[in-house]
């Protein structure tokens, strides 16, 4: 009962014995219901969508997929349907692709490449995903297998992958995701790995294009203000989906690391790079038209990435997909 109600009861005088008595529970029972009538905290700072993107979306488990990123495999399927995309340097200054799905799964993804080192302590912040990719070298194999992930390569999940006849091989092989998914029933679901979105922070440098180099390869994102997107460019040329779009992403995140020799290398004796994603460093994110700078830190391999401004706060990213360039 509301107090205006209490009020009424009080003004009868047959009633007033029994409301006297009962008042302590009645102002009690007003109490409670203004609390539950006071406002929330704002959608975005509840936590309600992706921790991935910050948009609506099922939420997991999580399927990491190593997608090629060679001339030939290009376009790529499935990718405009990541909720992140990592990009990597691999061996003699090429680049790979790790794209993260949760709240959408795209009907196949490729074409998927093979696993490397990097991969296993990147992947960790998710807990244990899945991990789709085409196989790797016999002395990392092992590794992958006592990582804390659930490996879902063609030997484990045969029916989870096809081959295109349309393109050549090795860039002709396609994982279905909810199959990929099926194989690994244990997969941990989307979880807080650093990610806060909502409005723009103030400041920032007006930025209208960026291009990160790789010795062999270079990325560029170009802002589109009518799309409100980050439009990707591969080497120069625009980044085109299966369909003939154009992938994007609503931010973009230039993560300065470490990068140096691992223990294992390709056929061809390159060595493959290693690159630190525990740590702390400098970055620069991009949303809506302009570039940030930044600080990222992340303690350990089981802990998620955190981006903040100069005074040390949490940098907001634009909601939606999330692309993550590691540069040295």
């Amino acid at each position: 009962m509301g107090t205006s109600g209490i009020a009424r009861l009080l003004r009868t005088p047959a009633a007033l014995p029994a409301v006297l008595l009962l008042l302590p529970l009645l102002l009690a029972g007003g109490c409670t219901e203004e609390a539950t009538e006071k406002p929330g905290k704002p959608r975005e700072e509840q936590g309600n969508g992706s921790p991935f993107t910050g948009l609506a979306g099922r939420g997991g488990p999580v399927l990491g997929v190593k997608v090629d990123n060679a001339e030939p495999a290009r376009p790529q399927t499935g990718l405009e349907h990541a909720d992140i995309v990592y990009v990597e340097r691999v061996e003699a200054g090429l680049s790979r692709l790790l794209a993260v799905y949760a709240s959408h799964l795209p009907e196949r993804v490729g074409p998927v490449r093979s696993a490397r080192e990097s991969d296993l302590e990147l992947l960790e912040q998710f807990g244990r995903p899945a991990l789709a990719f085409s196989g790797a070298q016999s002395k990392l194999l092992p590794v992958i297998d006592e990582a804390p992930l659930f490996p879902v390569p063609p030997g484990t999940a045969a029916d989870a992958y096809l081959r295109d006849p349309a393109k050549p091989v090795p860039h002709n092989l396609f994982v279905r995701p909810e199959r990929a998914l099926a194989a690994a029933p244990d997969a941990d679901r989307a979880r807080d790995v650093g990610f806060r979105f909502g409005p723009a922070p103030k400041g920032g440098a007006a930025t209208a294009e960026r291009t990160v180099r790789y010795p062999a390869a270079s990325f560029g994102f170009t802002w589109d203000a009518d799309g409100k997107r980050w439009l990707v460019s591969f080497d120069g040329s625009p980044a085109a989906t299966a369909a003939g779009g154009r992938l994007s992403a609503a931010t973009v995140v230039v993560q300065h690391v470490k990068i140096h020799g691992s223990g294992f290398g390709d056929r061809s004796g390159n060595v493959s790079p290693f690159t630190e994603t525990v740590g702390a460093g400098k970055a620069e994110v991009l949303r809506g038209g302009r570039s940030y700078e930044a600080r990222w830190e992340r303690g350990s391999a089981g802990g998620g990435t955190e981006f903040t401004d100069a005074d040390g706060d949490r940098l907001r990213f634009a909601r939606g997909p999330v692309w993550v360039v590691f540069t040295e």
